[in-house]
C-alpha cells in the first residue's frame, strides 16, 4: 500500500483515499516467494486457479474486486482513480466484464502502466490495458 500512495503522490493526488480493497493479494505461505520458486514446489501453480495456501483463494480476490467495485460506482458518473498492485487490478477487470476469475491469468499488467475500464452503451468495458 505504501508504493501505491507514493505512486499516487507522485502522479500529484495529494491524500488519496486508503481502502483495504486494494490491497495486493494475500499469498499466504507463498509470501515473499517468486513464481519460479512457487513452480518449483507447485509446477502448475497458478494463482487465479489455486489461490495460495493459507491466503486468499481465487473466490476471495474476486469478491474483494466486486466489493471495490461496488465501492467506486458509489460516485455514479465520477471519474476514479486507483493506484493499486497487479493481481487484485487484473481481478478488478474482469469482475468489471463479469468474466470468471481464471480470465484475469492472460492480462498482462506491467508497473506504471494506465489501465481503463469503463461503462459504453454496449456495456462495461476494459477500454485501455496495460499502457506504459
Amino acid at each position: 500500500m505504501q508504493r501505491a500512495w507514493r505512486t499516487a503522490e507522485l502522479a500529484g493526488f495529494q491524500n488519496p483515499q486508503i481502502t483495504p480493497l486494494l490491497q495486493e493479494v494475500d499469498y499466504g505461505r507463498y509470501e515473499g516467494l517468486t513464481t519460479k520458486q512457487i513452480h518449483e514446489s507447485d509446477p502448475d501453480w497458478e494463482l487465479y486457479k489455486d489461490g495460495s495456501p493459507g491466503g486468499e483463494t481465487p473466490q476471495q480476490i474476486y469478491t474483494r474486486a466486486q466489493e471495490f467495485i461496488a465501492l467506486a460506482t458509489r460516485h455514479a458518473n465520477a471519474r476514479l482513480i486507483a493506484f493499486a498492485h497487479g493481481h487484485i487490478l487484473r481481478a478488478i477487470a474482469v469482475r468489471w466484464i463479469h468474466a470468471e476469475i481464471r480470465v484475469a491469468a492472460g492480462l498482462q499488467l506491467d508497473v506504471a502502466t494506465l489501465n481503463i475500464i469503463g461503462d459504453t452503451d454496449r456495456g462495461r468495458v476494459v477500454a485501455l490495458w496495460n499502457s506504459p
